[in-house]
């Protein structure tokens, strides 16, 4: 156990991601919530300082054009397409990611065409997907069957028009098999939709390489785009002249300037575009993806897969037997990058490690979750966090 601080050391010392810490606003704290909302990167307040002060307060509506306000949806997506593994031209930022998921599901049932009256949701999944996903049932006249991913393959049938997956479960921290689901999913004719909100940022996803049709994903987690800040849609190259998205707006036009009473879709991905895009946070989160400058998706998740190795390794020598239970798969094929423990009393617990400098966060009814920031996060943060869990579960 007294060798864990001098492995820390030793680990932080050989880490070569650890001088990407310097680019984000951090104290003292043990932060180990990025999974809920990134830290602030240093390069944010002086980029939206100009953005408030000179191109709102004196270009005024020339910003539009002038500072690039215009284009900012379709050049920040392709700043995030490397993250994601996407080449350009296939992502557009904007609106929240439940809204995303509504034109991801719809256009996805539209993009299967008739004949196939199922859509398959992930039955784990994050509430809201639940809720929309229904919902896009709802509008398209469609049978919703809920299903673990497990249960995809089994599942599928020429019924199927699409299927939305999480590609992280948000409360377990377990990856599921993206090339594999998406595989089957097209192998049976219909459309796979991603949710990467967990993911994206913290380990390689392979978008184009595995054949994924759709994707939707937020930005204040692991890409530290702050709170709110704008999600993001993915349309596949070769579908994007066919999708049909159920919330057209005048940004979407291939006219936009046309006031044209009848639509018609932008080409490519900008048909994902709904209204005039919010340019504060959309301009927050381009400032903030500054800190992926020379940084490898896979430097981060080996790295990712290393601290959540140690903290492992820490619980087990710091927290009293049978005190908790890991919830997160061991193997690392299907580990994302956080860890959740169930614990009695976990909502106490956490209360208590935010007033000793760790931060979680708590998941009703028990479980503590921890998530694991490359970019930032060291192995002394580590070590840090797992003692203190043990001093309070052990006093």
């Amino acid at each position: 156990m007294s060798d864990l601080p001098l492995i820390a050391r030793e680990l932080d010392s050989a880490d070569e991601l650890a001088v990407k810490r310097k680019e984000f606003v951090l104290d003292e704290v043990v932060y180990l919530d990025g999974n809920s909302l990134g830290a602030l990167p240093v390069s944010v307040p002086g980029r939206l300082d100009d953005v408030v002060r000179r191109e709102w307060g004196e270009l005024r509506i020339r910003s539009w054009d002038e500072s690039g306000w215009w284009t900012a949806p379709e050049r920040i997506g392709d700043r995030i397409a490397p993250l994601v593994g996407a080449d350009a031209g296939q992502i557009v930022v904007g609106d929240s990611t439940s809204v995303n998921v509504l034109k991801a599901v719809v256009g996805a049932v539209r993009l299967a065409g008739e004949g196939r009256d199922e859509i398959l949701v992930d039955a784990t999944t994050f509430p809201t997907d639940g809720y929309i996903a229904e919902s896009a049932a709802r509008l398209t006249g469609r049978t919703l069957r809920p299903v673990t991913p497990a249960e995809v393959p089994a599942a599928l049938s020429d019924r199927t028009a699409a299927v939305l997956l999480n590609h992280v479960d948000y409360r377990t921290g377990r990856l599921h098999d993206l090339p594999a689901l998406t595989a089957a999913v097209r192998a049976a004719g219909a459309i796979a939709v991603w949710d990467l909100c967990h993911s994206a940022g913290a380990l390689p996803v392979g978008l184009d390489e595995h054949g994924v049709d759709l994707a939707v994903g937020c930005t204040y987690k692991y890409l530290n785009g702050g709170p709110g800040s704008p999600a993001y849609l993915y349309v596949r190259r070769d579908h994007q002249d066919r999708f049909d998205s159920p919330l057209p707006g005048w940004n979407s036009h291939a006219q936009p300037f046309g006031m044209r009473s009848g639509y018609e879709p932008a080409p490519g991905a900008l048909r994902g575009r709904v209204g005039t895009p919010d340019i504060l946070s959309m301009l927050a989160l381009e400032a903030a993806l500054d800190v992926w400058q020379g940084v490898s998706v896979d430097a981060v998740r080996a790295k990712s897969l290393a601290l959540t190795d140690f903290f492992l390794e820490c619980v087990a020598a710091y927290v009293p037997d049978g005190e908790v239970e890991c919830l997160t798969p061991l193997p690392h094929d299907r580990r994302g990058s956080q860890i959740a423990l169930r614990c009695d009393r976990a909502g106490e617990v956490m209360r208590r490690l935010i007033e000793r400098g760790v931060v979680g966060d708590f998941r009703h009814p028990d479980v503590l979750r921890f998530g694991f920031t490359p970019l930032y996060v060291g192995f002394g943060d580590v070590e840090r966090a797992g003692r203190v869990l043990g001093e309070v579960l052990g006093g």
